[in-house]
């Protein structure tokens, strides 16, 4: 007997098991000199070992036993001997630690995903192979040990290890190179060079770097919070600090929250639309993945048609236009994106290349700026404000002096989006080393870089630069000339006019003015040029890469097309031309001031969301939720998450509007479709948490007879088995109550407990594919009785346990062995004991189809073999030339096909030439009777026996429902035949307090009366083979008889229950003339008390009652108040 052991009993690098090896005196005679010491153990370290380093120390002995140890941690082989502690070799592929077990130590292979680009998933030992007697006599094949030794020798690795292969050519970014740079340069726009100087004219210093910072603390906090996920001021005086603090403190909530995301798992493509679907599930990152793709592919045209319009305005200069000015931005726009499209194309690292460029003549360009402000100041660049550092001027620019229409929200409006771009890094994610490490850092060192720039930037010029200039030589001061106090007139230049009519230079009229501090001029054109290029080069890449991320999770159905990847880099080339497209055809609009207010709200609302994520991942409290970067607060997150949202409708009210009307939409349609895809979001986390916390609070309410609802255990085995009953169940506990499907596992309990595992969540998914609302739940036992016991008695949770028993009636009762109709009753017996209500539920064809899904999976086995087979062939005809006809015998064998075709094929063509009426269909159509929708008629109830009123309660519920609502109530009661009139009242007037509408009222007073002849003899016939005729017989001979077969009836037992059985024979008789044509019929069930009708006689009143007659309902309450007419 062989057996396979896995590939990771033993560890699989000496670099990740640090083994230190002390003497045990193995078979050496220095063992037992040390005897007196206390034993040493094999040590195993897990600390920070160098890599491919044995530490070994050993008491004084056998010493050459150890030195057979190589530097990389491997044992030397030895013709003769082999060390005790070989841990990777064939003769000890069994032990771990120097015990003979299959047990496996800790391994990061065993945590991996199916199909893992990383590295190859690798299953450990299961439970069950380890607790389970180790089987003797293990055989293993050559060179399968050191394949498991070497954690290789999984079935099914192969396929992980071509992709390992393969994966040798990709290109990885680091966090310098793939985050760092790509936010600088995004974060870094046209803004820091054209507004910025605009900006803090008008709010001042102050207020300006305010501005700044609250733009990048949420961006900040974002990027925290996304780093979790994948592993914060007291301001007064000038607006213009202010504002740049203000955008600061944006940019930096969302880059906390970013790095939270991103530290708490591994981190794939897809960027934000990722982080944000694996946290709050596909119905937010769908639709959030779906406008932050569109908005990077928009952020394209409007980078290049800044780009295009510098470009345009040096022509002006130049006089050198082409066509005019808005062809001229089409025509430089369409090659510019050209050009960088070819860039992107061409892979990655040519694409990385060009942004390190860019980012150096980025970094010139404000080194060049910096140099200019300390640069003596010519006559001419002081007519136009530039004075170099002066402190006049610094404390006249510190306070705000908005112009008219401008103001806080409206200048902070217009710096925001320049704070945006901190994702760029995380839209990468695929594509770089370790994101984990790398987005924490890369992102929030570029926020701290790029905002230290701005505020830099931003004070220096508003200490060098005054408001307001004319550009005139003449207009200095003379002797003898009033000065009005400003800073420029203290410095000897007179602009007083600009207060009442325009100027064109200063900070608050000039657009150049970096450019006339600066040391070279078209140094900051370059700056400008570098800085458009860079961003449309981020966005250009970002936007196909979270688009195939997201066409790759299949969310939305019509966009698969564009999941696919080509190369090493699993480039998306069809999203490159997509994004191509639609950033040409905005380029060509050349007039994006409407669509650039909505662009940045997709980004802001994706930032709102990121920071979300962080918050409700914290706040489910999921024990998964572990990121490695720590500096993140969930309220600070909650806080982030609302700022965007604010900030959103301050840039523009109607686009915000227009981005949630979007979302929403998306938002609805993805949860509509319901993609099949499990993420272990936040979302689900927190509904859990939900419904622990309200099944805890239930428990704290006393039941109340208002809000008692059927919660029902139905026995239904397999709940595909016997859908007629789960249907009927269903219907009337959906959106109400519980409903549990329950199976009972009988035999040997090693084989029931494998077979019962393994089916569990097949079963429960079938019940979420056919949208029934109900859990399933199953037990191995010794006998059915003792399963149904423990379910009855331990299924549920609190106020949440079953109160109804729920069976169908066992139509073979007359041929089935004696056990299992003693089981049969006694769990009815069993459900009154625990005070659980009975419902049994009688259809004419019975409601076990096992047969039927028997022959359906022979079917699909054989299509599915016949289809692997020609595929086969096929694939040898394709490649014919290059295996031949051993090809073809490998994949068969990989598929398993071990039959001759022709005898499969002759199989096929047997079993489908087979008409489906020899699979009994009238069994099929039966069990899907309760599934349509039920014609006006009526449910006929026989309220005989008051059980607390569920009897009663069932049908109304059932009238409730779609299927059913076009049948009405007919209430049939039992009473006297001289009082009928008075009767029937009396219970409309019942009915009328329960408010329970009703069609007709029934009062049968002749149910006690004896049936006819014919009827009685029926039901004689039917005990005849069960009956035991002891009073025919001597008194000897009878209690032989009795003790031989003591579950016959007896004369004894029968003529003491006589009248009741006189009376099932006549109900039927009466429900045979009243409700022969009635849809369903609800019936009080007849209770046998223990002891005293046996269970063949009872089964017989079961079988006469509701013999030939439509679906029959016996229900039987706790005797327990279901119904009341108090409010």
């Amino acid at each position: 007997m062989s057996v396979n052991i896995p590939s990771n009993s033993v560890p699989s690098s000496a670099s990740r098991f640090q083994v230190h090896v002390i003497n045990e005196g193995h078979g050496s005679a220095a063992a037992v000199s040390d005897s007196a010491d206390p034993p040493h153990y094999e040590e195993t370290s897990f600390g920070d070992e160098a890599p491919n380093r044995l530490r070994i120390s050993f008491r004084p002995g056998n010493q050459e036993c150890y030195d057979n140890f190589l530097p990389t941690g491997e044992t030397a082989k030895t013709d003769t001997t082999f060390h005790a502690y070989d841990s990777h070799t064939n003769t000890y592929y069994l032990q771990t630690f120097g015990h003979n077990t299959m047990d496996a130590v800790p391994k990061i292979e065993y945590y991996r995903n199916t199909g893992s680009v990383s590295g190859p998933k690798v299953n450990r030992p299961s439970l069950l192979e380890i607790h389970e007697q180790l089987a003797k006599n293990v055989t293993v094949a050559p060179g399968s040990a050191d394949r498991v030794a070497n954690g290789d020798g999984v079935p099914g690795d192969e396929q992980a290890e071509n992709k390992e292969e393969d994966m040798s050519g990709v290109v990885k970014f680091g966090w310098v190179k793939g985050v760092l740079v790509r936010c600088m340069l995004n974060i870094w726009g046209v803004m820091l060079f054209i507004r910025l100087s605009w900006i803090v004219g008008e709010a001042g210093i102050g207020l300006g770097v305010i501005i700044i910072g609250l733009a990048v603390t949420v961006t900040a906090i974002t990027g925290l919070s996304t780093s979790a996920i994948a592993t914060n001021g007291y301001v007064r005086g000038g607006l213009g600090v202010l504002i740049i603090l203000l955008s600061t403190m944006v940019t930096s909530i969302t880059g906390l929250s970013t790095s939270a995301i991103a530290t708490n798992g591994f981190v794939r493509g897809g960027g934000a639309y990722y982080l944000i679907s694996r946290s709050l599930g596909p119905e937010f990152g769908g639709s959030i993945g779906l406008i932050f793709a569109f908005a990077n592919a928009v952020a394209v045209a409007m980078y290049v048609v800044g780009f295009a319009e510098t470009v345009v305005d040096l022509l002006k200069e130049s006089d050198s236009m082409m066509v005019d000015p808005t062809n001229d931005i089409r025509i430089i726009g369409s090659i510019t994106v050209v050009i960088l499209l070819g860039i992107s194309v061409a892979g990655m690292e040519w694409e990385a290349k060009a942004q390190v460029i860019l980012l150096v003549i980025l970094l010139i360009a404000i080194a060049n700026f910096f140099i200019g402000t300390v640069i003596p100041s010519n006559n001419e660049k002081k007519s136009r404000g530039f004075f170099n550092y002066q402190a006049s001027i610094f404390a006249e620019n510190f306070g705000p002096s908005f112009t008219k229409g401008e103001g806080f929200f409206s200048v902070f409006a217009i710096f925001f989006p320049a704070a945006t771009g901190i994702l760029a890094g995380a839209n990468i994610s695929g594509d770089l080393e370790d994101p984990q490490d790398a987005i924490p850092r890369g992102t929030m060192l570029a926020i701290f870089i790029t905002t230290v720039a701005y505020i830099g930037v931003a004070i220096c010029v508003a200490a060098c630069v005054v408001r307001d200039a004319t550009g005139s030589m003449n207009d200095t001061i003379v002797s003898g000339m009033n000065c009005n106090g400003s800073a420029a007139c203290s410095l000897g230049y007179d602009f007083s006019r600009c207060q009442h009519e325009p100027c064109q230079y200063g900070l608050m009229n000039n657009f150049q003015v970096m450019s006339m501090v600066s040391g070279f001029g078209p140094l900051i054109t370059a700056g400008i040029f570098s800085a458009t290029l860079s961003s449309a080069l981020a966005s250009l890449v970002s936007a196909p890469k979270v688009f195939q991320a997201l066409c790759k999770d299949n969310i939305f159905k019509g966009l698969q097309f564009f999941a696919k990847g080509y190369g090493k880099n699993n480039e998306p080339l069809r999203g490159y031309f997509l994004t191509f497209v639609i950033a040409m055809a905005f380029i060509l609009i050349a007039e994006l001031n409407v669509i650039a207010p909505i662009i940045s709200n997709f980004f802001l609302a994706s930032y709102a969301l990121i920071n979300f994520s962080c918050f409700h991942a914290s706040y489910a409290k999921s024990p998964g939720w572990r990121p490695a970067y720590g500096i993140y607060n969930m309220w600070v997150s909650l806080f982030g998450a609302i700022l965007c949202c604010a900030v959103m409708f301050v840039i523009n009210w109607w686009a915000a509007v227009i981005t949630y009307v979007i979302e929403l939409f998306l938002y609805i349609y993805v949860t509509y479709k319901k993609p099949d895809v499990n993420w272990g979001s936040s979302t689900q986390a927190l509904s859990y948490v939900s419904a622990l916390d309200n099944a805890l609070e239930l428990t704290t309410v006393e039941d109340h007879v208002k809000n008692f609802r059927p919660q029902c255990i139905v026995l239904t085995g397999g709940p595909m088995t016997r859908p007629a009953l789960l249907d009927i169940t269903h219907a009337f506990t959906k959106n109400s109550g519980l409903c549990i499907c329950c199976e009972v596992f009988v035999g040997p309990r090693k084989l029931c407990v494998k077979e019962m595992n393994s089916g569990m969540a097949k079963k429960q998914a079938w019940l979420i594919k056919n949208k029934i609302k109900a859990f399933y739940a199953a037990v191995a036992a010794d006998c059915f009785r003792d399963g149904v016991r423990s379910l009855l008695q331990a299924s549920g949770l609190g106020r949440m346990k079953p109160n109804t028993l729920v069976i169908g009636y066992k139509k073979i009762w007359r041929k089935a062995p004696l056990s299992e109709l003693e089981n049969y009753v006694g769990i009815i017996h069993d459900a009154f004991d625990f005070e659980i209500g009975v419902v049994i539920v009688r259809i004419s064809q019975g409601f076990d189809i096992s047969p039927v899904l028997q022959v359906q999976d022979e079917l699909e086995k054989l299509e599915q073999e016949r289809l692997a087979l020609e595929a086969a062939i096929k694939d040898n005809e394709c490649e014919e030339g290059k295996g031949g006809i051993r090809g073809l015998f490998k994949k068969a064998g990989k598929l398993n096909i071990t039959k001759p075709a022709p005898k499969k094929d002759g199989n096929i063509s047997t079993i489908q030439s087979m008409h489906v009426g020899e699979f009994n269909q009238k069994l099929v159509e039966a069990s899907a009777q309760f599934k349509k929708k039920q014609g006006k008629g009526t449910i006929d109830v026989w309220w005989l026996f008051d059980d607390g009123g569920l009897t009663l309660l069932i049908p109304y519920i059932l009238t409730l429902r779609k299927k059913w609502k076009d049948c009405k109530l007919r209430i049939y009661v039992g009473g006297k035949i001289n009082r009928i009139e008075e009767e029937k009242i009396s219970m409309a007037s019942l009915l009328s307090k329960f408010r329970i509408k009703f069609a007709d009222i029934h009062i049968i007073g002749d149910i006690n009366i004896k049936p006819n002849k014919e009827s009685w003899k029926v039901f004689e016939e039917m005990i005849e083979p069960y009956r035991l005729h002891e009073s025919h017989k001597d008194l000897t001979t009878a209690e032989k008889l009795k003790r031989e077969s003591p579950w016959k009836i007896t004369d004894a037992e029968l003529e003491a229950v006589k009248e009741k059985s006189y009376r099932q024979v006549r109900l039927n008789e009466l429900l045979q003339e009243h409700s022969r044509a009635a849809n369903l019929i609800v019936l009080s069930l007849p209770v046998a008390r223990k002891g005293s009708i046996s269970d063949l006689l009872y089964m017989a009143w079961l079988e006469i009652l509701t013999k030939n007659l439509p679906p029959v309902l016996l229900v039987r309450g706790n005797h327990k108040n279901v119904l009341t007419f108090y409010s």
